[in-house]
């Protein structure tokens, strides 16, 4: 965006003073050309500077005449035409000051507004700088070549005494502007580096590196030129002066040479071992400076340690490589020039690190928090004048791992060492701690990335993430501002109360929303980086069904579905649904999930579900497909407590019972089956079943163990609370409807209270047997007399006995082995698969 587009928008008596010598029209006219100009860099009076302004005096009438003919308001173009030439003419300096004082108050006044300039504006800067700095280079060289060629004229008159003292010092001043050339080129490498560091964590970076060649050839074609004249005037320069010049002007070439061999396409920066990567160098002045190579250099890529990098750097990479940290397969590659794209690249295409040898870790540090990196090295010699230079050039720190569960921690170590490393550094040495809104655009450049989407994080969210990493909630937001986070609460601390640190929550946050949730969240439908607290605040005062979307607080990778609901009394409820992982949205989207809970009305604040999300939902099949198979679809639903009976504990019965159950605590020893026979028997029709008695079971450990797999206590262990269970039914008569206190029943495990009618009171259904072996209850029951068919020695037998004997006494089929159920409370009883009981004396223990 230029200058002119945000100016243009700006109320115009902010510019009243600067419209004076220079119309607001005119500028309008004008528009991105002015800003394309040199004017905030002609600082001097020279004749360099004068000759510059004139061109763009007279670059600037033209521009306004082609106006003129195209433009309806010709006759007034024309008269600022003629103003401009009567009062710029003679001194177009003073055009020079006047424009520059015009574009400097436009950028006072959108940084005063803005508090920023566009990126693209300094980049066009920084361009306008170079060329005209070239420009007074090769302006430079002209004078040098002015002045050598000064002779004897045509008259036969002299050359001016003052030629040979003003041309050392010529020189040296054209030298000087070399230098200073030279490190604006190396000054936008690294800035080329930096960007392409920064891209590994979603930045936006322009690649192409056309341009940034076609700097170092211009600044290089004007080295040889100025060379050139350097040794044509070794006379005047004398045997003190020239081997300095010369010694400058080698440090100068072998600076752009060495600057401008560049990692094109880095190696991944969590590089598996056993895994095959790509990458590619590139050697800027390769085209000029070895197209006339015997033959193709050949470049090596090694492994080296974050020690090693540090002495390539400290040696200017002046030193070669003694031994490589890891093995590479496939690293060597031929450096070739392309004539067609003018380019000199080597390419890796299948190299693989088949291991890695680690170095010894400081301190606490793991191996995913070190850092190494390929080492890319050629040697050329470069023409015309044959000289050798070694070339070396380190990709982007790189985090070597093992298995793909290091995969997580490796990414924390880059991102960190990506955001928050300086330009120029000793590698691979980064903060340990950084300002909290530096990392607020680290996660947020991460995240859309990530995702690919354009819609980043919220001034709430980053509230949110301050919140969590910091384990602060009474801070307000500007409290957040001025603080500063730490390496180890990114990634080393775990979060309190959590299995896990904060990048690993929010590395898992970007998994999702990249897997299922892309287009939800470019809809702004998932407020996602919110607490639970806030959430109740926010949906405590909404209608029934008002509901949101968030990421799951306690889960990698999880998004939830919060919901208020509204009792009779008007007093609200927030709810939150088991959070959805990835896999889960897998089966069955987001938005379908959303159609099928009808407890889900209105999105938060007031936008009806099916607005928000209908163009979300999938188009659901109905009929039979091809093959004649009638469609099946699968649905989500949610039971609230609200929709749920609350569990029987206090004895009080359903409104509605759907199944005829009775509710009796565990067997009592006041109970015999003799005495309950004579209450039972007018209820009971006469039958063969009825006229026997009611034999006495008493279960061992392996049966309640059959009849419960998920629970092995003894029988005789008192559940707390005391679970109800389900009577069997002894009569075939469907009108039998037998009285709840006298029926005994056996415990069986699982909570069916609330399909019971009404039973003890609290206090005996709350009250505890004590804790005693399985047998041992057994023989404390004190019961009168041990049934019938019991002979008189089973009183005294052992409790190993009597266990031998209990586990030869058949199962009734009530008691044989459960399937799992859930354990809710509307668990129903046909879902253990119980029927009626049919008891006869083959039943009984030893009958044939």
């Amino acid at each position: 965006m230029s200058l002119w587009n945000l100016v243009s928008h700006m109320p115009p008596e902010e510019f009243s003073s600067l419209s004076a010598e220079f119309p607001r029209s005119l500028r309008c006219l004008l528009a991105e050309w002015l800003e394309n100009q040199p004017w905030e860099f002609i600082n001097g009076s020279d004749a360099f500077c004068s000759s510059v302004a004139s061109g763009m005096l007279s670059a600037m009438l033209e521009k306004l005449r082609s106006a003129a003919g195209s433009d309806g308001q010709q006759c007034q173009i024309l008269q600022q035409i003629s103003s401009i030439e009567n009062t710029f003419c003679r001194d177009p300096l003073r055009l020079v000051a006047v424009v520059r004082s015009v574009l400097e108050g436009e950028k006072a006044a959108v940084l005063k507004r803005d508090h920023h300039l566009p990126l693209s504006f300094h980049r066009r800067q920084e361009e306008l700088k170079f060329s005209l700095g070239l420009r007074r280079l090769q302006h430079r060289v002209r004078e040098i070549q002015a002045l050598r060629d000064e002779g004897p004229g045509r008259d036969g008159a002299a050359q001016s005494p003052m030629a040979p003292r003003e041309l050392p010092n010529l020189i040296l001043e054209a030298v000087k502007e070399l230098e200073a050339a030279k490190q604006q080129v190396l000054k936008r490498i690294q800035i080329w580096k930096r960007q392409q560091q920064l891209a590994g964590n979603g930045a936006i970076f322009e690649e192409n590196l056309a341009p940034l060649q076609k700097r170092c050839e211009n600044l290089l074609e004007v080295y040889f030129q100025l060379q050139q004249q350097v040794m044509a005037a070794s006379t005047e320069l004398g045997p003190e002066l020239l081997p300095r010049l010369l010694e400058r002007f080698n440090e100068v070439l072998s600076s752009l040479v060495k600057s401008s061999f560049l990692v094109e396409k880095q190696p991944p920066q969590v590089l598996k071992t056993q895994t095959k990567f790509q990458a590619s160098v590139r050697f800027l002045l390769g085209p000029r400076l070895l197209k006339a190579a015997p033959k193709p250099y050949v470049v090596r890529a090694d492994m080296v340690t974050e020690k090693q990098a540090r002495e390539l750097e400290l040696s200017n990479y002046s030193n070669s490589l003694s031994e490589s940290t890891g093995e590479i397969l496939h690293n060597t590659v031929a450096l070739e020039t392309n004539p067609t794209s003018g380019t000199c690249c080597a390419n890796f295409k299948n190299v693989l690190l088949k291991k890695i040898k680690r170095c010894e870790r400081k301190g606490s540090e793991s191996v995913t928090e070190e850092k190494c990196a390929v080492l890319f090295s050629t040697n050329v010699a470069l023409t015309p004048s044959n000289v050798s230079i070694h070339l070396q050039v380190l990709s982007l720190p790189i985090v070597v791992i093992v298995h793909g569960n290091q995969d997580n921690n490796a990414k924390a170590t880059v991102l960190w060492d990506n955001a928050f490393s300086d330009i120029e550094r000793v590698p691979f040495v980064v903060a340990e701690r950084v300002p909290w809104d530096k990392m607020c655009d680290t996660l947020n450049l991460k995240f859309m990335a990530e995702v690919q989407t354009t819609k980043g994080l919220l001034k709430e969210h980053y509230f949110f993430l301050a919140q969590k990493i910091f384990n602060d909630h009474s801070a307000s937001p500007e409290d957040f501002q001025s603080r500063h986070v730490s390496w180890a609460q990114f990634n080393k601390e775990i979060l309190p109360g959590r299995g896990f640190t904060f990048w690993q929550w929010f590395d898992g946050v970007l998994d999702l929303t990249k897997r299922c949730l892309k287009s939800y969240w470019s809809d702004r439908l998932i407020m996602g980086f919110i607490s639970k607290q806030y959430v109740c605040k926010l949906l405590s005062m909404k209608p029934d069904g008002t509901f949101l979307l968030r990421f799951s607080d306690s889960e990698i990778g999880g998004v939830t579905i919060a919901y208020v609901i509204r009792g009779k009394d008007g007093s609200s409820q927030v709810e939150n649904i088991q959070p959805f992982s990835a896999k889960d949205l897998s089966i069955r989207s987001l938005g379908d999930r959303i159609r099928d809970l009808e407890q889900l009305r209105n999105l938060y604040p007031n936008t009806p579900k099916d607005q928000a999300f209908g163009s979300h939902y999938n188009k659901e099949q109905t009929g039979k497909d091809g093959r004649g198979y009638v469609s099946t679809a699968i649905k989500m639903t949610v039971e609230s407590e609200r929709d749920q009976q609350p569990p029987n504990t206090m004895g009080a019965p359903p409104e509605a019972p759907q199944v005829p159950m009775f509710n009796v605590p565990v067997l009592q020893h006041e109970l015999h089956p003799e005495s309950l026979q004579p209450l039972l028997a007018p209820m009971c029709p006469p039958t063969p079943f009825c006229s026997q008695p009611i034999p006495t079971v008493y279960p061992t450990v392996e049966s309640s163990i059959m009849m419960a797999p998920d629970r092995l206590t003894s029988p005789f262990h008192s559940p707390s609370p005391m679970l109800s269970s389900p009577s069997l039914s002894h009569c075939q008569d469907p009108a039998f409807r037998p009285p709840g206190p006298f029926m005994p029943n056996q415990y069986m495990p699982g909570d069916v209270s609330q399909l019971l009618p009404a039973g003890p009171s609290a206090e005996a259904q709350d009250e505890e047997m004590p804790e005693l072996p399985p047998f041992q209850a057994v023989e404390d029951a004190s019961l009168q007399s041990p049934p019938r068919w019991m002979s008189p020695s089973m009183e005294q037998s052992s409790a190993s006995e009597l266990d031998q004997l209990l586990q030869d006494v058949p199962l009734l089929p009530p008691f044989a082995p459960l399937p799992q159920h859930s354990g809710y409370p509307n668990s129903s009883l046909s879902s253990w698969g119980l029927g009626e009981a049919r008891w006869d004396d083959s039943m009984r223990p030893g009958h044939a």
